[in-house]
């Protein structure tokens, strides 16, 4: 439904006066900026502050008036310290527990595991805040004409409002060159400016001292967790940078300045932290270093330069889906509204955040985004805020390669290479295996043993799924030497499995066991079983994936035969009584406890694997759709997102985005934007951004789908930018519904087949010389 009439004017004459502060009075209204996120308000809690990230450092916005707060996250403070958590034990009883599993006493391999299998700690270390940089701005006075924005182009957090007449402008950028947040205060006049700042921390041993005449320096430890005991020491250093006023040190820890007419800070942060094995790094030289190298530097040019260093990845891509009234709301009002209005633009803004969301939180050299991305104001967040290698990490980089974002892989690449040493000790020691596992959390410290308890955690394929993601960051860019780097890894994992597949008695197929289908128990005892649908479809990629790679390189014959073999093996997809795909080897799946379970794990064939699709494997496609219409389509943020591009891959653009409407919507969007699990979790946002990929574009090997589900409530538009496997760029444009123009841009020449709807057509391409298609080239 649309916007009334009079609803419709009424947003466009507040969303002039919101946008335009400072335009003189009767000057013309400013159209809304569809890479804004803006509000009327200060942000009164977490979920309505507004993020900044490089990487590695990060901050919640709040808007504050009389009290800013920034509350500031580095990405590496976590609790504890490296340690090794495989029980010594789980090797001599895991014989036992399989026989239990094959004999169908699931409840008591259940008990068993959790006596003898399970990590010790049976938790992980939690990602931490490291606290809050709090700005007091004493005799404010009354405020009015208030503004804020986050510029997902600029990468910059901006607050915007008048206090006795005196305009006020408060910017933030987090700097991924100078590797620091700037913060800018002013307020209009000679002198205006008073304001009062402080660092504090929940963390232990926190001590916060003066640094020189106009800086603060906040250190500290981190906490214990679950008995391990805290390794690492970290600093936050701030500087301030007046002009004209004063600046003192009180006795409360606060710097004081006064009669300033501007001001910018510069807060730099580190920890001790080098890599998961060695926490010998210096925080306090590293800060000072940093702030060093910045002495002099304006605020102006750190945040063009951040501007320009965002932009170069960023700007790759544009979403135009049209728009409507409803655009000129604020971004909390458009997200209220979303359920009962047309907002086409509301869906390319959630898709431009994500990616903001993921430069943000994930650049080469840091950590990858975790399950708050790089946010987190806790010490003991919801899942620790860990990586959760059994759907929401890998969620996470869904929308990188299609999105044109592949630099922002790295750490997740960087993380694998370091779980896969880790991973070798817990494959010999737990089940004397060659290779490398790692079940279903990883942290900080690269753990890799099965925690939460063997309903959760005793899952051995999450080192399969991530090496999946080693070969779509190869496939996407096709660079042989980075292929070659990572061989050793898919090898190690592929390996693991050949040693450790288990005959099935019953059927006489290879299968996993101990697993299970992630976190869904079947009726029959717990959630343990052997050969779960999706370890059968993980570890067809994973061998048919290794295998092409040696292909390539041209090495590991004896390897590629061992993987041929246990391929052929492997318990195939089965439909069960209720026309569905089942999610176990037997069909309990009408037995399940939860019958609209959030976890959609068996359908990882349909998405994000190509194993099946509608063309290829018409039958599997049926039951793969029965399936989702037995789940449902609501369910939690990240699990609602991957229904998405589920009906999408059914090539249902209309199913899809009735689904992303929902999760456009309050009761999965915060008022940030944020993903709503609830609580906050990123994947969410992420999985949401592939799904609208997929409506537009999907490509398999060397083919690429051309608006594969386009839904009717989108009927024209335009993207630029996409990538497609095989180092191609896609631009797309469309009129009622219909293809208007695609531009093919190949960096790599070769065969492509290139399809919509039903029509196909193969074209033999140039590097460097783009291909224009029409609606009539698929005549």
């Amino acid at each position: 439904m649309s916007l009334s009439r009079r609803e419709t004017m009424a947003a466009m004459a507040a969303g002039a006066a919101s946008l335009g502060l400072g335009r003189p009075a009767g000057a013309a209204p400013t159209a809304p900026d569809p890479l804004k996120l803006w509000y009327r308000q200060p942000a009164a809690k977490w979920t309505e502050a507004l993020p900044i990230g490089n990487g590695r450092l990060g901050a919640m916005v709040f808007g504050g008036t009389a009290q800013e707060k920034l509350q500031v996250n580095e990405s590496t403070l976590w609790a504890g310290q490296p340690y090794d958590p495989v029980d010594p034990q789980a090797k001599a009883m895991l014989p036992q527990v399989r026989e239990l599993i094959f004999a169908g006493r699931i409840e008591e391999a259940e008990a068993l595991a959790n006596r003898t299998l399970m990590a010790n700690p049976l938790t992980q270390m939690p990602y931490q805040t490291l606290g809050d940089l709090i700005l007091d701005f004493p005799n404010l006075g009354e405020t009015a004409t208030y503004h804020r924005e986050l510029d997902l182009d600029t990468a910059m957090a901006t607050t915007r409002f008048e206090a006795n007449g005196i305009p006020h402008v408060r910017k933030v950028v987090a700097s991924p060159a100078d590797q620091l947040i700037a913060v800018r205060l002013t307020a209009g006049g000679e002198g205006k400016l008073d304001c009062d700042i402080s660092l504090r921390s929940p963390q232990r041993d926190v001590r916060t001292t003066s640094d020189g005449p106009s800086g603060l320096l906040l250190t500290g430890r981190n906490g214990a967790s679950k008995g391990i005991e805290g390794g690492l020491r970290f600093a936050a250093r701030l500087t301030a940078q007046l002009e004209g006023g004063s600046v003192s040190h009180g006795a409360d820890g606060r710097l004081a300045i006064r009669g300033a007419r501007a001001v910018t800070l510069l807060l730099a942060m580190a920890t001790s932290y080098k890599r998961f094995d060695d926490v010998s790094g210096d925080p306090l030289a590293a800060t000072a270093d940093t702030l060093a190298r910045a002495r002099g530097r304006t605020f102006a040019g750190i945040a063009a330069d951040t501007a320009i260093a965002h932009r170069r990845l960023f700007r790759r891509v544009g979403l135009d889906l049209g728009t409507s009234p409803a655009a000129l709301l604020p971004t909390d009002q458009r997200i209220a509204a979303s359920q009962t209005s047309d907002d086409p633009a509301l869906a390319a803004l959630y898709f431009q955040y994500a990616r903001y969301l993921l430069i943000a939180s994930s650049r080469p050299g840091g950590q990858p985004a975790n399950l708050q991305g790089l946010w987190n104001d806790s010490l003991n967040p919801p899942w620790g805020s860990k990586y959760t290698i059994n759907i929401n990490t890998e969620m996470n980089y869904w929308p990188a390669e299609p999105t044109a974002l592949g630099e922002c892989v790295g750490p997740l690449v960087e993380m694998v290479r370091q779980l896969a040493i880790t991973g070798e000790r817990t494959a010999r020691t737990m089940y004397g295996a060659r290779g490398w596992v790692a079940h279903h959390n990883t942290d900080l410290w690269r753990a890799t043993a099965p925690i939460d308890g063997a309903q959760f955690g005793l899952w051995p394929t999450g080192g399969a799924w991530l090496c999946v993601h080693l070969w779509d960051h190869y496939d996407y860019s096709r660079d042989p030497a980075y292929l070659a780097s990572i061989f050793p890894i898919m090898a190690g994992s592929a390996r693991f499995f050949l040693d450790t597949l288990q005959r099935d008695p019953s059927t006489g197929f290879l299968v996993t066991n101990p697993s299970m289908s992630p976190e869904n128990p079947h009726g029959h005892g717990g959630t343990l079983c052997a050969g779960p649908t999706m370890d059968m479809a993980l570890l067809r990629d994973l061998f048919a994936r290794t295998t092409e790679a040696a292909q390539i390189l041209g090495i590991e014959p004896s390897l590629i035969a061992e993987m041929h073999a246990a391929r052929e093996r492997l318990a195939p997809y089965k439909v069960g009584g209720q026309g569905q795909l089942q999610e176990w080897q037997q069909d309990w799946d009408a037995d399940a406890p939860e019958q609209q379970h959030r976890h959609v794990s068996h359908l990882y064939g349909l998405h994000p694997s190509h194993q099946i699709t509608p063309d290829r494997e018409p039958a599997l496609a049926a039951a793969a759709r029965r399936t989702l219409e037995i789940r449902g389509d609501r369910a939690t943020g990240w699990a609602t997102a991957w229904r998405i591009n589920l009906w999408a891959r059914l090539r249902q653009g209309d199913h899809a985005h009735d689904i992303l409407r929902f999760l456009l919507g309050p009761e999965r969007t915060y008022p940030n934007m944020f993903d709503a699990h609830p609580p906050f979790q990123i994947d969410g946002n992420f999985g949401g951004a592939a799904g609208i990929v997929e409506m537009l574009m999907d490509s398999h090997g060397d083919r690429i789908d051309l608006l594969p589900a386009l839904p009717k409530a989108w009927p024209t538009g335009s993207v630029t930018g996409l990538r497609a496997r095989g180092r191609c760029t896609v631009d797309l444009d469309w009129r009622e519904g219909r293809l208007e123009r695609a531009i093919v841009r190949p960096e790599l020449a070769g065969a492509r087949k290139i399809r919509l709807g039903s029509a196909e057509r193969t074209l033999t391409l140039q590097a460097g010389k783009p291909v224009r298609l029409t609606l009539k080239d698929f005549a």
